[in-house]
C-alpha cells in the first residue's frame, strides 16, 4: 500500500514521524503510537500526509515512507525480514507475479521471491477468480486467469520441462516374447505386441515393445509384411 503526501502541508507529528523513519527506515503501528503519544488513527494520518508503504508480509504490519524503499526490478524491497512490493498488498503482489510470469509460478518460486509461504494466499486468489492453476508435472502451476494467456503460460512450462527417463529395457526373456510374437503375426505394430503381451499377463510398456522394435529393425520388416499383404 503506498499513498501520495504532500511534504508542505506535514504537520509537527508528521515531521517526528519522518525524522523516526529517517533514523530507521521501518516501524509497526505500535511503535508509531507510541512515538507520537497517540491512536493509530492520528497516527495513519501522518502516515498519510507523508505518504507511506505497508508491508506485504507479516499482514502488513510493518510501514516505510514512501521513497525510502530501493524497489528491485521485480519491484521489491526487503529491510531484514520485512518485505514490501510496489504492488502493494501480498495479493496484489502475487497476481501482478503470476500474471507477468511466461510460464506461470508454482508455490515454491513465489515463495523463494517473496521469502514467506503463499499457500493461502493463492487459494484465495484462485478461489476469487483472480488467478488460476493447473496441475503440471506433480504440481500446480499458477497462471493468468485469462484462458488464452493461461495456455500459453503452460505450454512454455511444459517446454522448460526436462524429456522423461527412457523406459528401463526389457530382460531378455521378454525380449524373446516380442520376437515370437511378431514372427507369428507379422506386420503387427509395436502397440498391438504390446496389447498381446499385456493381454497374457506380461508387464510391458508399449514403450519397452518400441525400444525393442527399433533395436530389431522390426519397424521395416512389418511394414514389408504389411505391404505384402496388402498385393494379394
Amino acid at each position: 500500500m503506498s499513498r501520495n503526501h504532500d511534504r508542505h502541508s506535514a504537520s509537527p507529528r508528521a515531521e517526528l514521524l519522518r525524522a523516526r523513519f529517517h533514523r530507521r527506515p521501518v516501524a509497526d503501528l505500535f511503535e508509531l503510537e507510541r512515538l507520537l503519544s497517540t491512536s493509530g488513527r492520528t497516527v495513519f494520518r501522518a502516515l498519510e500526509s507523508l505518504g507511506y508503504h505497508s508491508s506485504f508480509s507479516h499482514a502488513g504490519r510493518y510501514y516505510t515512507l514512501k521513497g525510502i524503499p530501493s524497489f528491485d526490478a521485480r519491484g521489491l524491497w526487503f529491510y531484514e525480514d520485512v518485505g514490501f512490493s510496489a504492488a502493494g498488498t501480498l495479493r496484489a503482489t502475487i497476481e501482478r507475479f503470476v500474471k507477468d510470469a511466461p510460464a506461470g509460478l508454482t508455490h515454491e518460486e513465489l515463495s523463494r521471491l517473496l521469502r514467506l509461504r503463499v499457500h493461502d494466499a493463492l487459494l484465495d486468489l484462485v478461489e476469487a477468480g483472480s488467478i488460476a492453476r493447473s496441475p503440471l508435472d506433480g504440481r500446480y502451476v499458477y497462471v493468468s486467469a485469462a484462458k488464452r494467456q493461461a495456455r500459453a503460460q503452460l505450454a512454455e512450462r511444459a517446454a522448460l520441462l526436462p524429456p522423461p527417463p527412457p523406459p528401463p529395457l526389457l530382460h531378455a526373456a521378454r525380449v524373446i516374447d516380442v520376437l515370437l510374437a511378431v514372427i507369428r503375426s507379422p506386420g503387427s505394430s509395436a502397440e498391438k505386441v504390446g496389447r498381446h503381451l499385456r493381454g497374457r499377463g506380461l508387464t510391458v510398456s508399449d514403450e519397452q515393445v518400441a525400444e525393442v522394435f527399433t533395436r530389431y529393425h522390426l519397424e521395416k520388416k512389418t511394414a514389408r509384411s504389411r505391404s505384402a499383404r496388402s498385393r494379394r
